[in-house]
């Protein structure tokens, strides 16, 4: 086996770059990010590169330039002499994981390219937001690529059957597997995901155990812990850079620095993905544009009068859904207008609502 197959390379990889023209033009995967440079694998050989004058310029946001997980064109310096390669292209991606850069006025920033599987670890503690882990599935989700969430420091909780249910209800259809890195329990069901040649992005908040994790899957002291805070259950950030790090298994893991904040990137496919479930009980409504509040006949309301749906379920895909539709208008300015409709009718929608209810 040739060291890029080891990477995950295909016959579709090679065919995109055997129909690029660039004289000296070699095939490489992005490994790892630096702060001035790239470092990529290539049949050979790592090599750190920088990216073209020509890519940086053609780019029209970061989406454009390489990120962790890429196949690339790489012109490598001579024979004989040192120095840096030059990425020149970057091949069609199968997946993107994307979110929405921390700050108020942030942009779409890619997390890691060509991702089978997303695995999102979240503490078995105190620590553990269904919120949060919503956030993650949809972001998941909108990358094309499988979500799996990892309930992790099975070792420390007691009660680890109510966490897997919570994460169940609140994301439908997304396998969940509660494991140990410390002890190893749980890392049998966790092997189907890693199979052999398939890349995996470990994601995830700060402190939930993704250092330990990666050390006991390369089965080598390869990252540094830090112990969690013991008055809120939280853990340190250790991670600083994103790498892809290949496993025993023959599976690739992008290990990422724990998130501060998870925005998505303005697809809502991601969160119709992720409230799969209220998408099918909103099939029932008798309005196509039902906005779930007031109309007669609405499928969800009539699931969360007869507790088969969370009113606080259906709060999040609304939270979710107006975020990814504000920053898909903030991307698409032709589609504001309609976008600012939407809002003023579901705002009504609401206020009527309040109305009824008497709370104005």
């Amino acid at each position: 086996m040739s060291r890029l197959e080891l990477f995950g390379v295909g016959a579709s990889v090679r065919a995109a770059l055997a129909a690029d023209s660039r004289e000296g033009s070699v095939l490489g995967r992005v490994v790892e990010e630096r702060r001035d440079s790239l470092l990529v694998a290539l049949e050979e050989r790592d090599l750190r590169c920088s990216i073209s004058g020509r890519l940086r310029h053609e780019a029209v946001d970061r989406l454009d330039v390489p990120v962790v997980g890429d196949w690339v064109g790489v012109v490598p310096p001579r024979p004989g002499i040192a120095g840096d390669g030059v990425i020149h292209a970057v091949l069609p991606r199968s997946s993107v994981l994307v979110r929405k850069e921390v700050g108020r006025g942030g942009g779409s920033q890619p997390i890691a390219a060509n991702v089978d599987v997303v695995l999102i670890a979240t503490s078995a503690n105190g620590d553990f937001s269904v919120g949060r882990l919503e956030r993650y599935v949809a972001l998941a989700w909108e990358s094309g690529a499988q979500p799996v969430v990892l309930l992790t420091k099975l070792d420390m909780c007691p009660n680890v059957a109510s966490y897997v249910e919570e994460a169940q209800a609140a994301c439908p259809g997304v396998p969940v597997v509660a494991v140990s890195a410390v002890s190893g329990a749980g890392l049998a069901s966790l092997a189907p995901h890693l199979a052999p040649g398939r890349t995996a992005a470990l994601v995830g908040s700060s402190g939930v155990g993704k250092s330990t994790l990666v050390n006991r899957l390369l089965g080598r002291e390869e990252q540094r812990v830090l112990a969690i805070r013991e008055h809120d259950a939280t853990g340190v950030h250790t991670t600083t850079s994103r790498r892809l790090i290949p496993l025993p298994s023959g599976a690739l893991l992008v290990d990422t620095p724990g998130m501060r904040e998870v925005g998505l990137s303005g697809d809502d496919g991601g969160v119709e993905s992720t409230f799969a479930d209220i998408e099918a009980l909103a099939a029932d409504c008798r309005f196509r544009d039902c906005s779930h509040a007031v109309e007669p006949g609405c499928g969800v309301q009539a699931a969360i009068d007869d507790g088969r749906l969370e009113a606080t379920r259906l709060e999040s895909y609304e939270k979710l859904r107006r975020e990814a539709l504000w920053m898909a208008r903030k991307n698409d300015p032709a589609g504001r207008a309609t976008q600012r409709k939407e809002w003023k009718k579901r705002h009504a929608a609401n206020e009527q609502l309040r109305r009824l209810r008497g709370e104005t």
